[in-house]
């Protein structure tokens, strides 16, 4: 075996042919390259090996906790959320996955390396006694449950903001990895945010069978209204309210403004 075939670069490139022969969706693939494309890139500049038979658990570590302390995001210059690690540990355990699978490896680096855990950001604005009674209600209706228990999990389990969450569209959603891509976020910034099990089945559930359909194909957006329609800021808050009010909660008007910015 000629020793470029080990090169990580052209490794990186055999993987993305084997994820599209495989059907895995284009925004999957993207992620995964652009997230092992950065890894090369530290190697290089740390000086490590680029050859795969020459990297090693401690060169990928080093990799994860330059994530977790001192990468920053291109535009604002904050440290990575936990969510985007978690995405490019992700990345590398299928990245290394499919080295093993090929026997370009014996062995899969990757395979006790664990998934770095991320900080759940939960809306605090409400009791858990609260929220328990708006899932119950949610849950119960006969019009639109699966769509508004969506709603509710974004925003309570998520910790997506009324106005990120009506931003949302079909591809910022990575069902496989379990994450979303908030483009719309507060001051213009992006941000990738983990989806637990139970968020996961809903999302899965109103896409494949719930959602309406679009009024035009050129609507991707992932929540409609019964016309086929994206759903507004205003359209959420409403929903919002009306359970709210059924659970006889008070002061939801606060606490949808000071979530929506």
């Amino acid at each position: 075996m000629k020793t470029s075939v080990l090169e990580l670069g052209n490794l990186i490139q055999g993987f993305k042919l084997s994820c599209q022969t495989e059907g895995k969706s284009p925004k999957t693939i993207e992620w995964y390259i652009s997230f092992l494309l950065r890894f090369l890139k530290f190697l290089e500049q740390n000086e490590l090996p680029t050859q795969l038979d020459g990297i090693e658990k401690t060169h990928i570590r080093r990799f994860i906790l330059h994530l977790q302390q001192e990468a920053r995001t291109p535009r604002t210059n904050k440290p990575l959320s936990g969510a985007t690690v978690q995405g490019y540990t992700r990345a590398l355990k299928a990245f290394f996955a499919w080295t093993e699978r090929e026997e370009y490896v014996p062995t899969n680096l990757m395979a006790k390396i664990p998934v770095p855990k991320a900080e759940a950001k939960v809306i605090t604005a409400f009791s858990e006694a609260q929220i328990q009674s708006l899932f119950s209600l949610c849950l119960s209706s006969n019009s639109n449950s699966t769509r508004n228990t969506v709603i509710l999990l974004l925003l309570f389990d998520c910790g997506l903001r009324v106005s990120e969450l009506v931003g949302v569209e079909l591809d910022d959603i990575n069902q496989e990895e379990g994450i979303i891509k908030v483009r719309k976020a507060k001051g213009s910034k992006e941000r990738y945010v983990p989806v637990g099990n139970v968020a996961q089945r809903f999302l899965w559930k109103y896409i494949n069978i719930s959602r309406p359909k679009p009024i035009t194909p050129h609507i991707t957006s992932l929540l409609l209204n019964e016309r086929g329609l994206p759903l507004s800021v205003n359209g959420v808050q409403q929903i919002l309210r009306r359970y709210s009010k059924k659970a006889g909660i008070i002061g939801t008007q606060y606490v949808l403004r000071r979530h929506e910015h």
